[in-house]
């Protein structure tokens, strides 16, 4: 099956009525610019410490 672009069913007064219930203040959101490295810097810090944290656990109950 291809997929093929749906014409919109709203109505020119319809379509006005979404746009500015869409265009209020409580909908505009200021966001922080997406930063990748430092999400992977925060991963690569927790799973460190859940590494050394485990490795603790297994040493004291002499498993390493």
């Amino acid at each position: 099956m291809s997929k093929t672009k749906e014409k919109s069913v709203l109505t020119p007064e319809d379509q006005e009525r979404v746009e500015r219930y869409l265009n209020r203040p409580n909908h505009q959101v200021d966001r922080k610019p997406f930063r990748p490295f430092l999400l992977l810097g925060v991963i690569v810090v927790v799973l460190t410490a859940l590494s050394l944290f485990s490795y603790a656990i297994a040493w004291m109950h002499e498993v390493v």
